[in-house]
């Protein structure tokens, strides 16, 4: 019989064990599965909250619909009854202590058309002309592993990148865009480019698909996406699950691992998943070979703050669901999602409740960072006030902190991983890494990762 152990009860490690035991029922594979999570409940950053007539995620809020695997899992787990999808609206972006609609007929910002950018309330007519050389320059030396920043600018110009395109994008991607990939952030951009001469042309041309995407493009559930997590809990019923206690280090004991936990007990076994953190699964390696390469990965940190009001959300703007935020405004958020508006299953009573975003790419994060929760729902109240014109006192608070806790897909961080594979194959090659921090942010990608892993450690058991 072979043991695997997969360190980490978040979607990843999860769904790592959900496809593991599917695999094992189909195949009849001798293997025992183990799940240990350091938490004493599983989840990792998605877990709901329900106060009163709200339901708030500390974390993600909602999962990408058009991801491979998202809803083959859902129908595998008999929970499309209980599914719900996000409400359209129009986003806006906060610039010079105002709201703007970001123009229709734009991906993550981005105009798929001249009559697109002409729209733009957010750029300038000089900055509109600048993003006309799109249609003349050809690319030449940019490549997937070129800045997204970079590209963008040289081919659409500084303002309209600055203004309209970067406030989105680094909402999503959680970094400076000079510092992200265009293979991490945005792969298809360079081939339009190549293909159409032009970056615009390239999303015109393939605007069927992304409307398609943009119409019910999020998924959560009507108890909240901790439904989901309880929900494969209570199907693996071919595996063991510890919680509330800690991997402190994995250790060769010939061909397999020695798993030391924080109990003192000990597990042996064949394989080892990691889908911790990189930090965390750097501490339980203890090897200075892989240091290396783990301390190029970085993680970014954000604060999320809900607020819930005894006011009815139909005092916002009419069809909104959110907004950005540009630099030099007057707020200190870089985003506000319009939760009751965009998600009608978190407010029974259609009262208001919003979400409020801190990212430590914000300078205004290095003084909140040390804030008390009171002092950072002040904080919040007075971005509300400015932005949204509205005041009152909340009915319901919860404030998050993930403390470098955010995955940040700098230009080394493709690079970084094919090193701790390789590094990894030669002195611990049943050892394997999963998880955002390494293979893809959001819960679709995590979903995706843990399914592959699976089928990876399976076929290894069948050869």
């Amino acid at each position: 019989m072979k043991k695997i152990v997969v360190v980490g009860g978040g979607i990843t490690g999860l769904s790592t064990m959900h496809y593991l035991q599917r695999v094992k029922l189909e195949k009849a594979l001798d293997i025992e599965l183990v799940l240990v999570e350091a938490n004493d409940y599983l989840g990792g950053k998605i877990y709901s909250v329900k106060e009163k007539d709200f339901i708030m995620e500390v974390g993600a809020d909602s999962i990408v619909a058009r991801n491979e695997g998202v809803m083959p899992l859902v129908e595998e787990l008999h929970m499309h009854d209980e599914l719900v999808y996000n409400a359209t609206g129009i986003s806006y972006i906060y610039t010079n202590n105002e709201l703007h609609a970001i123009p229709p007929d734009t991906v993550f910002g981005i105009p798929t058309s001249e009559e697109s950018l002409e729209s733009s309330t957010l750029v300038s007519d000089e900055g509109k002309e600048e993003a006309l050389k799109d249609f003349e320059l050809s690319n030449e030396n940019f490549t997937k592993e070129s800045s997204v920043g970079s590209f963008l600018e040289h081919f659409l110009g500084k303002e309209l990148v600055e203004k309209q395109i970067a406030p989105v994008l680094s909402g999503v991607y959680s970094g400076k865009l000079d510092k992200l990939t265009i293979a991490s952030t945005l792969p298809y951009l360079i081939d339009y480019k190549n293909e159409h001469g032009s970056i615009m042309k390239g999303l015109g041309a393939n605007k069927a698909k992304f409307e398609a995407a943009a119409n019910k493009k999020f998924i959560s559930f009507k108890g909240g996406l901790s439904t989901l997590i309880d929900r494969m809990e209570e199907e693996l019923s071919d595996a063991t699950i510890i919680k509330g206690i800690q991997t402190q280090k994995v250790m060769k004991s010939g061909e397999r691992y020695e798993l030391l936990l924080s109990n003192g007990d000990t597990i042996e076994t064949d394989y080892v998943v990691l889908t911790t953190p990189h930090n965390v699964a750097q501490a339980i390696l203890q090897n200075e070979e892989l240091d290396t390469d783990f301390n190029k990965l970085k993680n970014s940190s954000l604060i999320s703050i809900y607020l819930g009001f005894d006011i009815p959300d139909h005092q916002l703007p009419a069809e909104g669901t959110g907004f950005i935020v540009s630099e030099n405004s007057d707020v200190k958020c870089n985003a506000c999602t319009w939760t009751s508006r965009k998600w009608t299953h978190t407010s029974e009573n259609s009262n208001l409740l919003v979400r409020m975003f801190y990212k430590s790419s914000n300078p205004a994060f290095e003084g909140m960072k040390h804030m008390s929760e009171e002092e950072l729902v002040e904080v919040a109240l007075q971005d509300i006030e400015k932005s949204l014109k509205l005041s009152g006192k909340p009915q319901v608070v919860e404030v998050t902190k993930w403390n470098d806790q955010m995955p940040n897909y700098h230009l080394e961080h493709g690079e970084a991983i094919r090193s701790l594979n390789v590094k990894l194959s030669e002195g611990f090659p049943s050892v394997i890494l999963a998880g955002c921090s390494y293979y893809g942010v959001g819960i679709g990608a995590c979903i995706k990762n843990g399914k592959e892993t699976a089928e990876m450690i399976s076929q290894r058991i069948l050869l």
